[in-house]
């Protein structure tokens, strides 16, 4: 029988991962709580697979390959944890979760926008302080904007269908265009698509090329009356840069579901202690701008398709056979 390990699993994975075994009695799934680290690899001793979701970096590749293992696998669209030409040098093929569920941070990229240009976050905060004056605050209806997609692959493809659906008009930026998004989308530079947008959805892979990707340059073109919406990776935005085009009110407002440094406080429960970085300070103090725990994977579809598709990866590779998702 062949023995997979899921490392760092939630109480709420539990259900899908029992799922997944259901279909494949000849598999045995280990479940651990805690990360892939030096302290903690020799848990693999005995299994034949690994699959992982940290923030963390992975430094044990050396050991997985003297463990017998021949591959690492996460659970996740991102893999930047994961220094792959030192995995593949040690003989470990990696794989992800490239599309878990574009509809899960479309969707999110939507609601976020919804609360943005309804102004939803003030009224909350006038309601709190018992304030049900609703003057000064007048929203936009969203088929009168202008939404730009920049990445505009399978999640911000999804995010502009759904974006198209309700009326708006979508103008995206891609290195490579998919021409079967052109019903729905007009693709453009990214310098148009900065200025002529009235919201600004971030949907692209971490990498070298995408790291500031959204700094002071490209903060300034954007109009003063519109919204940045990042639902990818925090390090795609520059978030000094983005503090102070708020504060100095050359951008309306920010949904951001990720941030730099979000390791150290997203997924914590930090009530009544000191926060650890003084970006999220300012962010959290800012009336204009929303923050989620990078909660856009977090939904029924996802989390079932993220166990299933990160497992059947693992059980193709160490079954000899190749994964799709091979990185």
């Amino acid at each position: 029988m062949k023995k997979i390990l899921m490392m760092s699993v939630r109480e709420d994975e539990k259900e899908a991962i029992e799922n997944w075994s259901e279909r494949h009695p000849d598999v045995e799934v280990g479940i651990d709580e805690g990360e892939l680290h030096a302290d903690t690899v020799a848990k693999l001793k005995g299994f034949d697979g690994v699959v992982i979701q940290q923030r963390s970096l992975v430094e044990v590749y050396a050991e997985l390959k003297n463990l017998g293992l021949k591959q690492i696998s996460t659970r996740t669209a991102g893999y930047d944890v994961i220094n792959v030409d030192l995995a593949h040098k040690n003989g470990l093929k990696v794989t992800n979760v490239p599309a878990y569920s574009p509809r899960s941070v479309a969707e999110l990229a939507l609601a976020h926008t919804m609360r943005l240009i309804r102004n939803l976050e003030l009224f909350d905060e006038r309601a709190e302080e018992q304030d049900f004056r609703w003057i000064g605050l007048k929203g936009k209806e969203i088929h009168t904007l202008t939404i730009g997609i920049i990445g505009a692959g399978r999640i911000g493809g999804t995010a502009a269908k759904l974006f198209n659906a309700l009326g708006a008009k979508i103008i995206a930026y891609d290195i490579k265009p998919n021409l079967e998004l052109n019903e729905v989308l007009t693709y453009k530079s990214l310098n148009e698509v900065l200025q002529e947008s009235d919201v600004i959805s971030l949907h692209v892979d971490l990498n070298e090329t995408t790291k500031g990707l959204i700094g002071s340059e490209e903060l300034a073109l954007m109009k003063p009356t519109a919204f940045l919406i990042n639902e990818c990776r925090g390090p795609v935005v520059d978030t000094d840069a983005l503090i102070a085009a708020l504060k100095n009110k050359k951008l309306a407002g920010a949904a951001l579901d990720t941030l730099t440094g979000e390791e150290n406080f997203f997924n914590f429960d930090l009530r009544g202690k000191e926060l650890p970085s003084e970006q999220l300070k300012e962010l959290r103090a800012m009336n204009n701008v929303i923050l989620t725990p990078h909660v856009g994977f977090y939904t029924n579809v996802a989390v079932q398709n993220m166990v299933d598709i990160s497992l059947d990866d693992v059980l193709a590779i160490i079954s000899e056979k190749r994964s799709d998702h091979e990185i």
